[in-house]
């Protein structure tokens, strides 16, 4: 059947693009090759990154997988899925992709979504985008109570520490990202556990990259997650509030300042005098067995609205000042034009 114009430049973008895919793998050696077998038409190289796998995944994968696409990748020790990723990422960058997605090897995420996930970042429209199991409201009942309650915490714990006021579901897996985004993120400093989506997601802050959501189904197997959120809360929640000192300090002070760089300091002061100076005269009214003067209150009172009102701007600004405007190239830029300084691909 002969092919009209659109058919064939849909062929020519797919050639020209470069999709990695990495997959961390341990304990999934009975999902892998499954996983690869489902893995779409588009996919350029697929990285499997044996994290020390107890079971030899990278091994199995070599042996049994013939997809001519897979460079399997070892550790001699494990670093856990963060570093795993960051291994994958190096060697896509290294070999010239142009856009990583993200995959577990469990087999809960449907490689049939890769297109959905790369297409923004092709349009330029996103520097990364990651999956978002919240999306359908119907779909979500597939998900475990405590999971959903544990999601919707770390949810917005993530929002205060990456700035990404718009997105949700932050330890989604299902990830992908340009790779002239991905060169610069700090490989070293990303966070190798559990903590690693959210890490990432703030580091792309800092860059001022985009950050798209993709909606996708919750899926759950019979694989046990790892994941535990009545033992990692206490970790994130550290985490998670110095990641959110070093975005402040990074966005606000350090690279720009603005009038929501005052108001935060101001707001914090006000509202924390107003407390302290409330509560001590409150107590030593109360010791004393007399009312606390009108003048007493208003005194008290009036920094902890005047602050908490300063708070709410700043929480205001931040929420606007979420990045709208993507770092890289969009696909419709020039690739071979020398004044864009983008290499062509071989």
């Amino acid at each position: 059947m002969k092919k009209n114009g659109m058919d064939r430049i849909q062929d020519d973008i797919v050639q020209e693009d470069r999709i990695a895919v990495v997959i961390p793998s341990y304990r999934v050696t009975r999902h892998i090759a499954n996983v690869v077998a489902r893995m779409p038409a588009l996919v350029w190289r697929i990285y499997i990154v044996d994290d020390a796998c107890p079971d030899a995944s990278g091994k199995f994968a070599e042996e049994t997988l013939h997809d001519p696409r897979i460079r399997v990748l070892y550790h001699a020790e494990n670093q856990g899925v963060g570093g795993a990723v960051m291994t994958g990422y190096r060697a896509a960058i290294e070999d010239g992709a142009e856009v990583i997605v993200k995959i577990d090897g469990d087999d809960q995420m449907d490689p049939g979504l890769i297109q959905q996930f790369i297409d923004p970042i092709l349009a330029g429209e996103a520097d990364y985008t990651k999956g978002n199991r919240f999306f359908d409201l119907e779909e979500i009942r597939a998900m475990p109570g405590i999971r959903l309650f544990g999601n919707a915490v770390l949810s917005f714990m993530a929002k205060f520490s990456t700035g990404y006021w718009d997105l949700f579901d932050p330890t989604n897996g299902y990830t992908a990202i340009h790779a002239d985004i991905a060169r610069h993120l700090p490989f070293d400093r990303i966070s190798k556990r559990y903590f690693f989506e959210t890490d990432i997601l703030f580091r792309l802050n800092t860059l001022r990259a985009v950050v798209v959501d993709v909606p996708m189904d919750a899926k759950y197997g019979d694989e046990v997650s790892n994941l535990k959120i009545s033992k990692v809360a206490g970790e994130f929640l550290v985490k998670h509030i110095r990641n959110f000192g070093k975005r402040i300090f990074y966005n606000y002070y350090l690279r720009d300042m603005s009038v929501a760089s005052v108001e935060l300091p101001i707001g914090l002061f006000l509202f924390v005098f107003g407390v302290v100076f409330g509560g001590y005269h409150w107590i030593k009214s109360a010791e004393a067995g007399i009312a606390t003067p009108a003048g007493t209150v208003m005194l008290a009172a009036l920094p902890i609205l005047v602050g908490l009102q300063m708070i709410l701007a700043f929480v205001g600004h931040d929420v606007m000042s979420v990045p709208r405007r993507p770092r890289h190239g969009r696909r419709s830029a020039p690739r071979h034009a020398a004044s864009t300084g983008i290499r062509s691909k071989p």
